[in-house]
């Protein structure tokens, strides 16, 4: 039954993904939108976003120079001393080109497609038709648009390249205090909403390690920096870069993270940090009514219907937080995690409708859930216990 499902579910993601395929700018966005919503998006579904995504050819070096043209008012010879007319890398909703200002400093230019910033509306329109019709996703309708209006708002951010350039700054400022966190630098005369230029910040990829010669000590150092930048982001800067796909990360021998593309980014408020911080507080010290009360605060549990109990909470807790509350250093290259998550998923299944998607929390347990796959990629070993209860005791005065 199970099996007939999946590969009932396989082709109808298939045949959704294709239907957008064939609107403007929907295999770039979308597939963007896939990877941010993998945890609540079927996977058949993401699966074909994503696959959809990946095959979708790069756009033809003179469509490229003339949104440059258009954005910054020149031709790309006179903008740069060299412009390199093969894609550096391709973005969700661009791609990039490595380039030399006329000082002869290395830049990466973010060149939007054209056209993918008008048909958000009709686009996401289209996939929500398509996901109601399909019955693959079990929310109601007033969930299901709660999380549609979020994904907007962070589409529309991701596509005003003046925003990002902002954000690239603000992390920037904020990651001074942390040296191993690389942001490039935005180079403002080069950008505009649609083209976006930063130095270029070299670094190794992930897929790489093992050929680059990196030592267990190196990963490990590696993996303490990425705790380090994703928990101060929460919990101090409070606002989060919400998209770890490894692409957009790329480390050094000396353990630096470069962290690339800030398009999508969730700022937090006081109260969610507050709440979640006591959410965490309350799972570790297994506090299960807090734990429900706090679950309704973050709109992550429906109050019409009761608590689903201690044990229900205790079984997610025991997976979710280990690695970050065990006190033996954890071997994340080692984890089951996922597999051990889906042995809960048929209990879930049964009280589905007891819980929302929660609309503030979606990006980030993205960022969390993303840094938990690059950890267990890059096969890092840690205790990071010390670190969290530092900093769930930087936010606990937050009333």
């Amino acid at each position: 039954m199970a099996k007939d499902r999946a590969i009932s579910h396989g082709k109808t993601g298939e045949r959704i993904a294709a239907t957008l395929g064939e609107l403007k700018g929907a295999a770039m966005k979308v597939g963007q939108m896939a990877s941010i919503g993998s945890d609540l998006l079927p996977k058949e579904l993401t699966d074909a976003l994503v696959k959809l995504q990946r095959e979708a050819p790069p756009m033809p070096y003179e469509v490229i120079a003339a949104q440059i043209e258009r954005e910054l008012g020149s031709p790309v010879e006179m903008l740069f001393g060299r412009f390199e007319q093969r894609p550096f890398a391709s973005a969700s909703i661009g791609q990039v080109h490595r380039a030399t200002l006329d000082d002869g400093r290395e830049v990466v230019v973010k060149v939007q497609y054209p056209g993918v910033d008008e048909s958000v509306d009709s686009d996401l329109s289209h996939l929500k038709f398509a996901l109601r019709a399909s019955g693959m996703v079990r929310l109601d309708k007033r969930a299901l648009d709660s999380l549609f209006v979020e994904l907007r708002a962070r589409l529309v951010e991701e596509l005003d390249y003046c925003n990002e350039a902002d954000n690239a700054r603000a992390f920037r400022a904020f990651h001074k205090r942390h040296p191993f966190v690389v942001v490039p630098e935005v180079i403002g005369e080069r950008s505009s909403q649609r083209v976006l230029t930063l130095a270029f910040e070299p670094g190794d990829q992930f897929k790489d390690l093992d050929a680059r010669g990196y030592t267990q000590e190196q990963r490990n150092l590696i993996g303490e920096h990425l705790f380090t930048m994703l928990a101060s982001q929460i919990f101090e800067f409070r606002s989060v870069h919400a998209d770890p796909n490894p692409a957009n990360l790329s480390v050094r021998p000396d353990g630096s993270i470069v962290l690339y593309d800030y398009g999508c980014t969730k700022k937090i408020s006081d109260e969610v940090v507050r709440d979640y911080r006591g959410l965490i507080v309350a799972a570790v010290a297994g506090e299960w009514d807090a734990v429900d009360r706090l679950m309704i605060a973050l709109g992550a549990r429906n109050p019409a219907y009761p608590s689903p109990g201690g044990d229900f909470y205790k079984g997610w807790r025991d997976i979710f937080l280990r690695p970050y509350t065990s006190v033996e250093p954890y071997a994340f290259g080692e984890s089951k995690l996922q597999a051990e998550a889906m042995k809960l998923i048929p209990d879930f299944l049964r009280i589905v409708h007891h819980f929302n998607p929660p609309v503030e929390l979606v990006f980030i347990d993205r960022a969390a859930l993303g840094h938990y796959g690059n950890l267990k990629t890059i096969r890092a070993i840690g205790n990071y216990r010390g670190l969290l209860e530092h900093y769930l005791a930087l936010s606990a005065t937050i009333t």
